[in-house]
């Protein structure tokens, strides 16, 4: 027999179902930053538990696809560095993009990945996406490493000066930036795939295609005048090319398309978390 009302219970947490879509659960996200940690502990561990190589692949991954860009870009197609050294220039590129590319491949996925345990347990749902920021955020500062290094090693025996600007200050800023449009995309195509399977395919191409896009490969200034707007309505692209000018010195820096690209990102992200708290209430009826 039960010897009260359910009304008279002192519940410790109540879980409502969202009543507006402007209704963010950061403080959620503080209480269950516990659940946080053990998710992005998750992302890093078991992704290369199993390899013979382990962690070692953090390094391999960017000095491969630097080479691979050097013989083709660098010296078969003889495409501009900025005089800057080849490996510097394009491991710099691939560094920040790999940042942004794992970023929107793991927050794209996050409906369909997890499932099984939004079926399960209640969490704000949050949390998810944020972990893999966090995550390929450590991924991100073990490759800066490498970055430093490769630079360190041209300044010591190939006598190519460090260049050393207050831009650097500013390099949290602009990873902070890169990570912004992951999550934001992120949760536009993962709240989009939950209803149109066809997006999944297009997920992995269109960041191939964007990068083109983007001066990851090739400098700003090697783009002839008449397409460098164009190419700078890309709020990426000026995000990239201030990186690289941060870090090395060389290439442009512009506040106006650095404000343009904060402007941007702060429309994608209210624009992506609308809509993922719209998805989050009955995807589990379409996955």
């Amino acid at each position: 027999m039960i010897a009260q009302g359910d009304n008279d219970i002192d519940w410790s947490l109540e879980i409502k179902p969202q009543e507006s879509l402007f209704n963010f659960p950061w403080r959620e996200i503080w209480i269950y930053r516990d659940l946080l940690g053990m998710f992005v502990k998750r992302d890093v561990v078991t992704v290369y538990k199993q390899t013979i190589l382990g962690p070692v692949w953090f390094f391999i991954q960017p000095i491969l696809t630097t080479l691979v860009y050097l013989v083709i870009f660098g010296n078969i197609a003889q495409l501009s560095t900025d005089g800057l050294p080849k490996i510097l220039f394009y491991l710099s590129g691939v560094i920040i993009w790999n940042y942004f590319a794992d970023c929107f491949n793991q927050t794209a996925n996050t409906f369909r990945a997890n499932a099984h345990i939004f079926g399960k347990v209640y969490f704000p749902r949050l949390i998810i996406p944020i972990s893999k920021i966090a995550s390929a955020l450590i991924k991100f500062g073990i490759q800066l490493l490498l970055l430093v290094v490769v630079y360190a090693y041209f300044s010591i025996f190939r006598d190519f000066p460090i260049q050393v600007n207050p831009y650097m200050l500013l390099l949290p800023f602009l990873v902070l930036l890169m990570a912004g449009y992951g999550i934001a995309f992120g949760l536009i195509f993962t709240s989009l795939t939950t209803k149109y399977r066809d997006l999944t395919f297009l997920i992995s191409f269109g960041v191939q295609l964007l990068m083109y896009a983007t001066p990851v490969i090739y400098p700003l200034s090697s783009v002839p005048e008449e397409y460098r707007q164009a190419l700078l309505i890309n709020p990426i692209s000026s995000i990239v090319e201030g990186f690289r000018f941060a870090i090395l010195g060389t290439g442009s820096f512009n506040w106006s398309n650095i404000v343009y690209s904060s402007i941007v990102l702060l429309g994608s992200l209210f624009v992506g978390l609308i809509i993922f708290n719209r998805t989050e209430k009955n995807f589990i009826d379409t996955v």
